[in-house]
């Protein structure tokens, strides 16, 4: 039986083969993603992988439903998995926002799913670092959560060569548009062409623009101008003083085509440019209050990272370590008698902290020996007799025999 198209089958190292994705790999860009959040002081959240279809539809509009896995469940509710985790958020804060004080900084690690077409760095299923800050206006909550972006990617071992940030702001996207046009109800179609400049033949765009009163020629004059406005000016300021200038750059290219986002935004890409964005985010001011019906009104902005683009870079720059097996210790039972004492060092030992493995059934030692190198552990244990423990060093063979009392204090 086949998996389902656009989803992925998570396998222990070594690989079967290379249709199906590491679990190892996933972990450790879980554990760089926790650690580096925790550094900045955000706490961890979550939230159900099924919500209300209107949550997602009063954010993004109806037309969301059709990049979505909806149904109507057994209670007669329209219900989707969830597409992104920033309306769950906006839900739970609105919800008990005063048990908590200003400003919030969470983040959460959750699946997302999302019905469209499969290409390369986009799936059907993907698992997202999601960072956001809510409470706080001034663009130093801006230049947190950058800072945050680039160093959960250093802490990967990926450095300015390696990827830039291009910031950008819908401030002065919407005051380009404004001066030159009075027809807010094209505003939507105008930034939808602009965030697909790139990834659009420029007669096409040409043509789009036209039709809503553009020139191609006038906006590529203003993106290439890339004048920082005061926002964007303080936000570099405030990176640089942490010595990751480096790192980011304007670039008006980018707009977000989700039409929540109301000041700075900024994605983040290889500096080949040969992968779709690692990561993109920015201010969504309006959001808790339109999520919360007028209730609650807080300024919010966060990020996104994906963990499919983020591992094709990983492979692309040889990035991921070697993923061995993390047995500590391999206790042979070459004498079954000793069995009863030797599970009673196992379990010792796996209380201690250490990773502990044996054979569950009687097997010759040379079996459990090469069991134990297949293993790569670290040490073998055997018991001599009921106070004594001989400990071997698989690495520089050295053995020594130590009581059964102190042997987890001599692993140490």
């Amino acid at each position: 039986m086949e998996r389902l198209p656009g989803f992925r089958d998570f396998y222990p190292e070594p690989l079967p083969h290379k249709d199906v994705w590491s679990a190892d790999a996933r972990q450790h860009i879980f554990g760089k993603w926790r650690e580096a959040a925790r550094r900045y002081g955000f706490r961890e959240y979550d939230g159900p992988p099924l919500e209300p279809l209107e949550l997602f539809t009063t954010k993004s509009g109806d037309e969301i439903v059709g990049q979505l896995y909806n149904f109507v469940d057994k209670g007669d509710r329209a219900v989707a998995l969830r597409a992104e985790m920033t309306p769950t958020l906006a839900r739970m804060v609105a919800a008990h926002e005063r048990n908590y004080k200003k400003p919030i900084k969470w983040f959460a690690i959750p699946q997302l799913f999302r019905y469209e077409r499969q290409q390369k760095g986009r799936l059907r299923e993907h698992f997202q670092f999601n960072a956001d800050i809510i409470g706080e206006t001034d663009p130093a909550a801006d230049a947190e959560l950058i800072s945050l972006l680039i160093d959960s990617l250093r802490a990967l071992e990926l450095t300015a060569e390696d990827f830039v940030v291009r910031l950008s702001s819908r401030n002065a996207w919407q005051d380009y548009f404004s001066t030159r046009c009075h027809d807010h109800a094209k505003a939507y179609e105008f930034y939808q062409a602009i965030d697909k400049l790139e990834r659009t033949p420029p007669e096409e765009s040409q043509k789009k623009l036209a039709e809503l009163g553009f020139s191609l020629d006038e906006v590529n004059q203003f993106i290439n101008s890339g004048q920082p406005t005061a926002e964007l000016k303080a936000i570099l300021d405030n990176l640089a003083a942490r010595g990751l200038g480096d790192f980011v750059k304007v670039d008006y290219h980018v707009i977000r085509g989700l039409a929540y986002y109301t000041g700075p935004v900024f994605e983040a890409f290889d500096r080949k440019s040969e992968l779709r964005a690692i990561a993109g985010g920015g201010r969504y001011d309006n959001l808790v209050k339109l999520i919360s019906g007028g209730k609650v009104n807080l300024p919010a902005l966060g990020f996104g990272m994906g963990d499919v683009v983020l591992l094709e870079l990983l492979q692309a720059r040889n990035l991921l370590p070697p993923f061995d097996a993390t047995t500590d210790v391999f206790v042979l039972i070459e004498d079954e008698s000793l069995r009863p004492q030797s599970l009673k060092l196992i379990h010792d030992l796996r209380a201690a902290g250490f990773a502990v493995d044996y054979a569950l059934t009687p097997a010759k030692p040379d079996k459990q020996f090469k069991r134990a190198q297949e293993l790569k552990a670290n040490y073998t244990a055997k018991l001599d007799n009921d106070a004594y423990v001989r400990i071997r060093n698989l690495k520089t063979r050295e053995e020594v025999v130590a009581g059964v009392n102190g042997a987890a204090n001599y692993l140490r």
